[in-house]
């Protein structure tokens, strides 16, 4: 009986394993959407409030605003994984019923030890995507801001106003009336 106890305790714990990897990944595919969003939301603004500047500040904004792409498109793919193997696979419950309760606990370990296997590689993969495009956006993010007040501190000289001046003998004159 306390070789079943261990089995269970080690069906349990591989369980607990593979329901925090699967939310941990389902956190990380949160966070890029609000990256995504957040950045497509930002880069209108940030292109728009480098209007009227130097041209040289104009080409360097290419930078920011191609990480911010880049961020964008990654985090992308980041969606398009398949979704993670969640172990015990519910097509398997018929053959399990002719199994002893030892047969089933060894199966349900080695189903979560594989599927944890398998796992680890998407999350490994979808994790450096992840670290990339936060990188990228950070970088971005404090490049755009630079530019912004460093736009805002450098002063343009703007060429001088032309003003004609008109002289009343040419205009024609007009009786005041008065009322």
């Amino acid at each position: 009986m306390e070789d079943l106890k261990q089995l269970e305790f080690l069906a349990l714990n591989s369980k607990e394993v593979i329901e925090k990897q699967v939310d941990s990944y389902r956190q990380q595919h949160s966070y890029a959407g609000t990256i995504i969003g957040a950045t497509a939301l930002y880069i209108p603004f940030f292109l728009d409030s480098l209007n009227n500047t130097l041209l040289v500040i104009q080409f360097v904004s290419i930078i920011p605003t191609a990480c911010f792409i880049s961020s964008i498109l990654l985090m992308l793919t980041f969606f398009r994984t398949k979704p993670l193997d969640q172990a015990f696979n519910v097509l398997k419950y018929k053959d399990l019923q002719s199994k002893s309760y030892r047969e089933i606990l060894l199966y349900e370990i080695d189903a979560n030890t594989r599927a944890y296997t398998v796992n680890k590689l998407m999350t490994v993969k979808g994790s450096k995507r992840y670290s990339i495009g936060v990188s990228l956006t950070i970088t971005a993010l404090l490049l755009s801001i630079m530019l912004i007040l460093g736009n805002k501190f450098i002063d343009i000289e703007k060429e001088p106003t032309k003003v004609q001046v008109v002289t009343l003998k040419n205009l024609p004159t007009t009786p005041v009336q008065k009322k």
